[in-house]
């Protein structure tokens, strides 16, 4: 049986596939769109900021497979996004997706959006803090989830992450890379507060020469180790996830829905 257990009189309408960074979310995200009738929305800080999609692995047109996807490009680097900004966000679209009869789908690892949707945090004022700041305060109110959602997390021995994110470092050390680099230094400036995520930093000090491409992929390759660490720290602190290798998850959610069919 997998980790996590469903709550009880609850009938499950939108998923949630969660995990670290480099885990398979948006792969195994897809493919069950493709077979639910889903549209997608990301759960992802970083993606959120236009122009950074190599460095922030967004899915490729390509890889969308013409799934519509939502939360993507949302504002420019370092224009201020808060947990409430996209609690609000995720709330709409949710409702506009089920509203045409389709399935949310809700994919990241972003612990704290995730957090906020599915506990109905509140904020005060109107737009809340930033992820950053809210982060720092103690969240002792993961009390009861509110709503339908059918949560499931991606699990990986230690070892094979570590592998799936070295491999994931040096495919995206390449000239597509660098170019988005370029453009987005000259667009934004290097003082840009978004501009400090790791893939960008060294992959702007090894274009300068500050590094050796070796040297840029093993830090780059630590900073997402240390990232997925702390995703899954905070993950584990969830007891309503259902934790299952990335090969089940597409099969154990199929199956709930073809249950929930015949039940109807």
């Amino acid at each position: 049986m997998p980790e996590g257990a469903f709550r009880k009189n609850i009938i499950y309408s939108t998923i949630i596939i969660l995990g670290p960074t480099g885990s398979g979310k948006t792969g195994v995200s897809i493919k069950l769109a493709k077979a639910l009738n889903g549209e997608i929305i990301s759960a992802d800080s970083r993606a959120i900021y236009k122009g950074m999609d190599i460095g922030t692995a967004k899915p490729t047109k390509t890889e969308m497979q013409g799934i519509p996807h939502y939360g993507l490009d949302l504002v420019e680097p370092g224009e201020r996004y808060t947990v409430a900004d996209w609690k609000k966000y995720a709330e709409e679209k949710i409702k506009d997706i089920k509203s045409r009869d389709k399935v949310p789908i809700i994919v990241g690892g972003t612990g704290l959006y995730i957090d906020a949707l599915i506990y109905d945090y509140q904020f005060k004022g109107p737009t809340g803090e930033k992820i950053g700041d809210f982060e720092q305060k103690s969240c002792s109110d993961r009390k009861e989830i509110k709503g339908d959602y059918l949560i499931v997390g991606i699990k990986w021995s230690a070892e094979e992450l570590r592998g799936r994110l070295y491999k994931r470092v040096t495919q995206m050390f390449n000239k597509d890379l660098y170019m988005e680099t370029r453009t987005l230094v000259e667009k934004y400036g290097w003082d840009n507060e978004a501009m400090k995520s790791d893939i960008y930093e060294f992959a702007w000090q090894y274009m300068n020469g500050k590094m050796s491409i070796e040297e840029a992929e093993q830090k780059c390759f630590y900073e997402d180790w240390h990232l997925a660490k702390r995703q899954m720290t905070w993950f584990k602190r969830n007891k309503d996830i259902v934790w299952l290798e990335l090969e089940k998850v597409y099969p154990y959610v199929i199956n709930y829905f073809n249950n929930l069919k015949k039940s109807h």
